[in-house]
């Protein structure tokens, strides 16, 4: 046997060892949650439906007890082939206080769909299960995720688009200010995966020179640029964020490209922030060993729900980092953030909250969110503590396929 070979065979030994070890497991795969505890008995799956009312997309679950959890989903009309045909079979008939190892085996089997498009419904499998959990418990989601640290979460203004004037877009966030007592807000700058191109030549630096006057140090600023620098360019504009003392820098460069981002966090004095598009648990604790960012931001849906993000947290607090997932949800579906954010510890300031106007009330479910004094409270209820109007269910279709 050569040198080559013998290599090869035993790095092959080793690993099959390794992989077949009883019990071995990954830091991060390892349990977050024990919900065992808080149940007497199995809590069986009898159904799980996704429900449609016009362009609101619904999961309903249900227990073979009765119970039932729902939740309020995103972008699902592009998803409803792989929840039916992938997600929902792998959960019915099963233990719901199983959910750990439940979300790890789909995974396994449907790992080559990893992606967005595959964890957004597991996401709303997992979250409507926490849902049915906490009705079945008679606790908060939250508590059934470690326990109620905080019962308002403090929230940043977020939605910003690059469609506007950098003039109106300042605007936007004055009157959000104004209207919300919020304490922080976040601008897009630059052009969006643009190749250092901005929106339109100097709107950036128009933002930057208006949220200075209009705010004054008033107001904490982060700014996200999705992508739009090369490595060299996001230096530059970061060295300026840094002078003008704004929290973070989100995204700096395109989100594959994880080498151009560290060289961003390796050179300035403020925090990146980044994780937003990633739903590969080792690759978010590599990020974090590596220094990739300060700031970590797995997004609920996107990368898989609950579990995952705060496996994700687990991550980010032994090295001392914060999580402030990233969110463009509002309403019913922004009640997630809530959950999450009200029980892990090492939550950042603020959380990401799209507001771009007064919040419309809706007479379909309460509590409506509403932010005052810059916080949103946590819904007090059972489960996620949202309640549905059981007309507006009933009229609501079941869809197939």
């Amino acid at each position: 046997m050569n040198r080559r070979d013998f290599l090869t065979s035993s790095a092959a030994a080793t690993l099959l060892a390794v992989s077949t070890r009883p019990g071995h497991a990954a830091d991060f795969e390892k349990p977050v949650f024990d919900l065992h505890r808080h149940f007497t008995s199995p809590v069986k799956i009898a159904s799980i439906d996704l429900l449609q009312f016009g362009n609101q997309f619904l999961l309903r679950t249900r227990s073979t007890d009765g119970a039932e959890g729902i939740v309020l989903t995103k972008d699902m009309e592009d998803f409803v082939p792989i929840l039916h045909r992938r997600v929902i079979p792998h959960f019915l008939g099963k233990d719901a206080r199983d959910l750990e190892s439940l979300v790890d085996q789909v995974y396994i089997a449907n790992y080559k769909l990893s992606g967005q498009a595959f964890w957004c419904p597991v996401a709303y499998v997992e979250q409507s299960l926490f849902d049915l959990l906490g009705r079945t418990a008679q606790k908060q989601a939250a508590e059934l995720m470690g326990g109620v640290l905080r019962k308002e979460i403090p929230v940043y203004l977020s939605g910003s688009g690059r469609e506007t004037t950098a003039e109106e877009e300042v605007d936007v966030y004055v009157a959000g200010v104004e209207r919300t007592g919020a304490k922080a807000v976040k601008f897009k700058i630059g052009g969006r995966m643009s190749a250092n191109r901005d929106a339109y030549p100097g709107r950036t630096d128009k933002i930057f020179e208006l949220a200075a006057k209009k705010f004054s140090d008033k107001i904490v600023l982060m700014a996200d640029a999705n992508g739009t620098y090369s490595a060299d360019k996001a230096i530059e504009v970061g060295k300026r964020l840094q002078e003008m003392k704004y929290l973070w820098f989100e995204e700096p460069c395109p989100w594959e490209e994880l080498s151009e981002t560290k060289k961003v966090a390796d050179v300035l004095e403020m925090k990146v922030a980044f994780g937003e598009q990633d739903s590969s648990l080792w690759l978010f604790q590599w990020m974090i060993d590596n220094k990739v960012m300060d700031v970590v931001q797995p997004d609920l849906n996107y990368n898989g729900g609950f579990i995952r993000a705060a496996r994700v947290a687990r991550m980010a607090r032994k090295a001392n980092m914060w999580i402030c997932p990233h969110n463009t949800q509002t309403g019913a579906a922004s009640v997630n953030i809530l959950h999450f954010a009200a029980s892990t510890p090492n939550i950042g300031p603020y959380m990401e909250y799209v507001s771009r106007g007064p919040a419309r009330r809706e007479s379909w479910y309460k509590p409506n969110f509403v932010i005052r004094n810059g916080v949103i409270p946590l819904p007090a209820g059972p489960g996620l503590g949202l309640e549905f109007d059981p007309d507006f269910v009933k009229r609501a279709a079941v869809v197939k396929v």
